[in-house]
């Protein structure tokens, strides 16, 4: 078993209820934003479900179009200079992308989530994190203030805040950063039937040990409440930690798609490998004074042509790569890469394995 694996959660059929259940699926989805350069397509050709109970993480680095996914979702795309060119996002059935924007804010409140980055910005500087959360309550269940302040209250008991009555009296300042991820995500589950949590990384911004607190949190209210979460990350190790299936993303693109055991032991996308190999925990680096890093750099969207977005900084490069973007190929229970030279892949240098 790999060392990794250890903390790879359970992804045998049943282990987090119905994994037949489709909740969300995106289909054909291509995001666009006009600026003054010219057109940026941040988001191509996407699609992806999300099953009942599942955790579906999205990896990759910053600006490969992780968060404009999920934003597409909860349709916070600004608008211009954003637009939504073409696809659907159906939630149990729903397309959300033709419901109207009211339909949309009560979907919000009630079954779809979204805990973001940096809580701080997401918090009302103004407004003590008791009342906020309380806030949900009134407006989505129409209870009283004094109902809707406990039950907020339980909820930052549940989220594990020592001393919940007094918390709740706090302002967000008055908090620390790990306090108020805790907060979000309380004021995410005050939804009534939340179906799905999306989480853009959540744990960024805090220390190492607050990052493990916040992502067990995370994976035990999940398995509580038997809801699906979807979880934007750059960090592997995050992705050991809590992910089902990965779709890994590089500009704008899904490059990779399996379950997290097929991602970490039978990497097929030179991107995907790069990722895995510059995990501190990787073997081959033990006794090293530096990691391996994926040389180049993110090629600049406005610019990017009709090939394989990550051609420039790939070692398997051939001709054909910068011309023709890979079509799909299906490699068996649920992997997918989309590569032209994948069968080329060297897995030697990957993480350990049995």
């Amino acid at each position: 078993m790999t060392e990794r694996s250890e903390n790879i959660p359970n992804t045998e059929p049943g282990a987090h209820g119905s994994k037949n259940e489709i909740l969300l699926e995106m289909e054909n989805i291509n995001v666009s934003f006009y600026v003054q350069r010219g057109v940026i397509r941040a988001v191509k050709n996407l699609s992806l479900t999300i099953h009942k109970g599942e955790t579906l993480t999205l990896v990759g680095e910053s600006g490969c179009g992780k968060s404009v996914t999920a934003h597409t979702i909860n349709q916070l795309i600004p608008m211009p200079p954003g637009k939504i060119e073409s696809g659907s996002v159906k939630y149990r059935g729903r397309d959300l992308l033709k419901l109207k924007k009211s339909e949309i804010e009560a979907l919000r409140g009630t079954q779809i989530s979204m805990i973001f980055q940096e809580p701080m910005t997401a918090l009302n500087p103004v407004f003590t994190v008791g009342e906020q959360i309380a806030d949900v309550f009134m407006s989505h269940q129409k209870m009283k203030h004094q109902e809707a302040f406990s039950k907020a209250i339980e909820l930052l008991d549940l989220v594990k805040i020592p001393s919940p009555a007094e918390r709740a009296k706090s302002y967000p300042h008055q908090l620390s950063g790990g306090m108020r991820q805790r907060a979000m995500i309380a004021m995410a589950l005050a939804s009534p039937e939340p179906g799905l949590m999306i989480a853009d990384e959540p744990t960024t911004a805090l220390d190492v040990t607050i990052q493990a607190q916040i992502l067990d949190l995370l994976s035990d209210l999940k398995k509580k409440i038997n809801m699906s979460l979807l979880l934007i990350t750059h960090d592997m190790g995050v992705v050991a930690e809590m992910a089902d299936r990965v779709v890994v993303m590089y500009a704008g693109s899904k490059v990779e798609e399996a379950d997290v055991y097929q991602i970490f032991d039978e990497p097929c996308h030179p991107y995907t490998l790069g990722l895995l190999n510059s995990l501190p925990s990787n073997p081959k680096y033990k006794n090293s004074a530096r990691l391996e890093a994926i040389e180049g750099t993110v090629p600049d969207l406005l610019t990017l042509g009709d090939g394989c977005p990550f051609a420039n900084r790939c070692t398997y490069v051939s001709e054909i790569c910068a011309e023709v973007f890979p079509q799909a190929v299906d490699l068996g229970k649920g992997h997918t890469v989309w590569c032209h030279n994948y069968t080329k892949i060297d897995r030697s240098t990957n993480v350990e394995q049995d």
